[in-house]
């Protein structure tokens, strides 16, 4: 049995236990165990008396990846970011977002709901947590909306799909996953993610609009609010606007990288946001929630992080990644359409996957494959087969595999953000998102087809920071 065979035999085994319902984390460490002991204990044509020899070497390898790959700095973004989201829930500060976004657009067609589609944009530029953004607009959008009339199901579906835009929006925990997994600059990801979320965000809303108009009724607009009014309720939101400042900042970094790293722009941030939390009266106990709150959702996060790295090793060793860039580049067929064919699988796999465990189990292999297909990582943009450098199709890559990650946080029967959304509110159930996040599939369909026909839309905020 070769190394190749034990790979595919261990991944396969590893991807029923995930169906079965096991964590990705638990299945992804003892498959990438069993898989490393395999591969030794093959070399040594199972002799039964090197088993322990087999064990022995592979224990070691897999115990050394928890500190060599989580002591990363690039790591930390991610419990700073999130500490953020929830430090300006604490304070109040979603709040104020949320009524400043009403009394702006809430004239609109729809407009409770396209308030919250903007404010949840809003939150997720300081927060970082799909989940989060979805829990805390459970409890703040969905009763307001179901004041003016709203179907209880159109406005869980709103908050469960406006959620989703923290993925992409930076600071995003999945973009730094992402940076860490393929080795590309943090900043760079992060800074790709503006645009295409604030597109994300525009399509959700015209999306809303559109459905207000054609079902009259179904989306009420909120009226009666002068222009003295509208301005008075900014200065509640600036803290939240300053954070965003400083999270621009740090990751454009105009100054070089004597000026700060995104890593420290996040820390700022948060000592920013807890500062204006104090002001606004949080209390000991709101602070030890928020502080328990970001510790449990870092922790899954790190947990998953090191058992896929695990698996990640035996991959190596496979060489499986190897094999499938191999297999992808031989096909005959254009390479876009090859790509369009990855996104429609991640579609698939996100039904029944959290989008950070898929994403890990699939960008060790996938990502070297869609690189083949370039032409290579090193490539220049004339001789690219998407039309852009190595470095700058990492970058379109990932943001296009984000979005499909924030797809999946709202597709049946695993949707994320749907389960949240329901979990916070009794009167709703399950069923009752899912079928009001119906319409935004088709908003997330026709942006992802949008960010594949004009990378540009991607790539503007990375090239103009390139110079």
């Amino acid at each position: 049995m070769t190394n190749l065979d034990i790979g595919l035999w261990v991944s396969g085994g590893m991807l029923i236990l995930v169906l079965m319902g096991m964590r990705v984390a638990f299945a992804a460490g003892l498959a990438g165990l069993i898989g490393l002991i395999c591969i030794f204990w093959a070399k040594k044509d199972f002799n039964p008396e090197s088993f322990w020899w087999a064990l022995t070497v592979a224990s070691k390898i897999a115990g050394q990846v928890p500190h060599s790959k989580i002591s990363s700095q690039a790591l930390s973004l991610i419990p700073t970011f999130i500490l953020i989201g929830y430090l300006a829930y604490y304070a109040g500060l979603t709040k104020a977002l949320f009524e400043a976004a009403k009394r702006w657009v809430g004239w609109l067609p729809g407009g409770m709901a396209v308030a919250t589609v903007f404010s949840t944009a809003g939150f997720a530029a300081v927060s970082g947590a799909s989940i989060a953004t979805s829990a805390v607009f459970a409890r703040i959008a969905i009763p307001e909306m179901l004041k003016l009339g709203y179907n209880k199901s159109f406005a869980a579906g709103v908050v469960a799909a406006g959620g989703t835009l923290a993925s992409l929006i930076p600071p995003s925990a999945i973009l730094v996953v992402y940076a860490i997994i393929v080795e590309q600059d943090v900043g760079k990801l992060l800074l790709a993610g503006f645009v295409p979320g604030a597109f994300s965000a525009l399509i959700y809303g015209l999306l809303i609009v559109a459905i207000a108009l054609l079902k009259p009724g179904s989306g009420p607009s909120v009226k009666g609010y002068n222009w003295a009014e509208r301005f008075s309720c900014l200065p509640a939101a600036m803290p939240i606007v300053a954070v965003v400042l400083i999270i621009i900042l740090f990751v454009y970094n105009p100054f070089g990288d004597a000026f700060g790293t995104p890593t420290e722009g996040g820390a700022i941030g948060a000592f920013v946001v807890l500062c204006m939390a104090i002001w606004h009266g949080m209390r000991r106990k709101q602070l030890q929630a928020a502080l328990l709150e970001s510790a449990k959702l870092s922790v899954m996060i790190f947990t998953i992080i090191w058992g896929v790295l695990v698996y990640v090793r035996f991959l190596g060793f496979a060489d499986l990644p190897t094999a499938f860039s191999d297999w992808i580049t031989s096909l005959e067929q254009s390479p876009m359409l090859t790509l369009v064919l990855i996104l429609l699988a991640y579609a698939v796999l996100g039904m029944f996957m959290d989008a950070i465990g898929m994403l890990l189990l699939t960008l060790p292999v996938v990502y070297p494959a869609v690189m083949a297909l370039n032409g290579g990582e090193m490539v220049s943009a004339e001789a690219s087969a998407f039309g852009m450098s190595g470095p700058m199709c990492a970058i379109w890559f990932g943001i296009l595999v984000v979005k499909m990650a924030e797809f999946c946080l709202i597709t049946p029967p695993i949707g994320l953000n749907c389960f949240v959304v329901a979990g916070v509110r009794d009167d709703l159930s399950v069923q009752d998102v899912f079928k009001g996040v119906t319409p935004f599939f088709i908003a997330d369909g026709v942006t992802i087809a949008l960010l594949v026909a004009f990378p540009i839309i991607v790539l503007w905020l990375p090239q103009l920071a390139s110079g």
